[in-house]
């Protein structure tokens, strides 16, 4: 049942940046995509990761590569997508076609945090389901 733990991470954390976009933006279709809260690609891997933990151990060989793919997402979170939308924020100041690139395709420090505690709820969730 390890299959179903990312999907079901994907679909929880998807209702609930659509829902935070929509109170905080009132149009949440138009900030579909990457970056915003809570991080989907966090919440993902550290929900595989976590029910890994809890079921085989948090010192097993397994759990470690998934501390490693988790750290790995979260630096290109906050490190590379971060700064591609910084570029792409310049990039539409210079534009004047009217096109705009998507801005918003990394995460902030909150966003990465919300992703992990919300991995972290629904990995100990699935343990006990599973």
């Amino acid at each position: 049942m390890y299959f179903v733990a990312p999907f079901v991470a994907w679909l929880i954390a998807g209702m609930m940046k659509y829902a935070v976009n929509h109170f905080r933006y009132g149009n949440a279709r138009e900030r579909v995509g990457n970056g915003g809260f809570p991080s989907n690609h966090t919440t993902i891997v550290t929900t595989t990761m976590m029910l890994i933990g809890w079921k085989e151990g948090f010192s097993s060989p397994i759990f470690g590569l998934g501390a490693a793919v988790t750290f790995i997402v979260i630096i290109d979170a906050m490190g590379l997508r971060r700064y591609v939308g910084l570029h792409a924020r310049h990039i539409n100041e210079l534009r004047l076609d009217g096109h705009k690139l998507r801005e918003s395709v990394g995460h902030n420090a909150v966003e990465v945090g919300g992703g992990l505690v919300l991995g972290t709820l629904l990995g100990w969730a699935l343990s006990w389901i599973i």
